[in-house]
C-alpha cells in the first residue's frame, strides 16, 4: 500500500490536488448540513447578517480561495506550503461552488429550482478533478509520447484539436460533456459529432433551415430528458437537501423541443 501510495500520489506530486479534493468535497458537505440544519430550526447554527445584509458564506470562501492560490503559488512545489495551501483552497472552493447558482443569478436562490445548478457544478468539478487524479490531464496531454511531447507542432496540434471538440460540444449546448472532454478527448469527439440540443448557438445558427435535423434533435433531447431529469433531480434532492416535489415533472418549455409521436 506504501509503494502504491508513493508511486501514483506522492511522487507524481498529486498530493496537494488530493487534499484539495478532500478539503473541497469536505467542505460542501458540512456547509450543506448547516445550511439543512439552520433551514430546519435546529441545532445551534444560525443565518450571518451585517446589520440587514445577509452574509452568504460564498464571501469567506473567496477570501479563502485567494488565500490558498496566492499561498501556493508563493510556496512553490517543496515543503509543506503547498499541502496547507491546497487544504485552505479547497475548503474555499467547496463554500464558493456552494453557492455558484446565487452568483449566476445575482439572487439569493440557494432552495429554489435554480439553486440545484449549484450541486451539479460541484459534483462535475469533483468528477474532473478525480479524473485528473486517476491519470488523465487536461488536453488529452498524457497521450503523447515522450517523443511527441518534444515536438511543439504537434503537440499545439493535440491541444488545439481537443480544444475545438469541447469548444464544439459547449456550443451545442453539452455542458458536463464539454468539460468532461477537456480532460478525456474521446468525450468531446462524442459530443462534437452528436446533434444539438435544441435552443443551443449551434442548433439556432446551423438548424434554422433544416427542419429534419431540428425534429430529430428536439426529439433526442425530449426521450433523454425524460430518462435521465428524474433520477438527476432525485440524486439533487439527497445531497442538497431540497424537498421533494411531489408533482410530476414539468415536461422542459423549450419551443423547439417536439413530443414523441404518439
Amino acid at each position: 500500500m506504501s509503494d502504491w501510495w508513493y508511486r501514483n500520489i506522492v511522487e507524481p506530486g498529486k498530493l496537494p490536488l488530493l487534499l484539495a479534493l478532500l478539503s473541497f468535497v469536505g467542505s460542501f458537505l458540512v456547509t450543506r448540513t448547516i445550511t439543512r440544519l439552520i433551514r430546519a430550526g435546529k441545532g445551534p447554527f444560525r443565518n450571518i447578517s451585517s446589520g440587514e445584509v445577509h452574509v452568504h458564506h460564498v464571501v469567506p470562501g473567496i477570501f479563502l480561495m485567494l488565500v490558498g492560490g496566492f499561498w501556493a503559488v508563493a510556496a512553490g512545489r517543496h515543503g509543506a506550503g503547498p499541502l496547507y495551501a491546497a487544504v485552505i483552497f479547497g475548503i474555499g472552493a467547496g463554500l464558493v461552488l456552494d453557492e455558484f447558482a446565487l452568483i449566476l443569478h445575482l439572487d439569493d436562490v440557494y432552495w429554489s429550482e435554480q439553486g440545484r445548478k449549484s450541486v451539479e457544478v460541484v459534483m462535475l468539478t469533483a468528477a474532473l478533478v478525480v479524473l485528473v487524479l486517476t491519470g488523465f490531464t487536461p488536453f488529452g496531454v498524457n497521450e503523447l509520447t515522450p517523443d511527441e511531447r518534444q515536438n511543439r507542432a504537434l503537440f499545439a496540434l493535440n491541444v488545439g484539436i481537443n480544444c475545438a471538440f469541447a469548444l464544439i460540444a459547449l456550443l451545442k449546448g453539452k455542458l458536463r460533456t464539454a468539460l468532461i472532454g477537456m480532460v478525456v478527448p474521446l468525450v468531446a469527439l462524442v459530443g462534437a459529432v452528436r446533434l444539438a440540443r435544441p435552443g443551443s448557438a449551434w442548433a439556432r445558427k446551423f438548424y434554422r433551415n433544416r427542419h429534419r435535423a431540428r425534429a430529430r434533435a428536439g426529439l433526442r433531447a425530449f426521450h433523454h430528458d425524460r430518462r435521465w431529469a428524474r433520477p438527476r433531480r432525485k440524486l439533487q434532492d439527497w445531497i442538497g437537501g431540497f424537498s421533494p416535489d411531489p408533482k410530476p415533472l414539468p415536461e422542459p418549455d423549450d419551443p423547439e423541443r417536439v413530443p414523441p409521436p404518439r
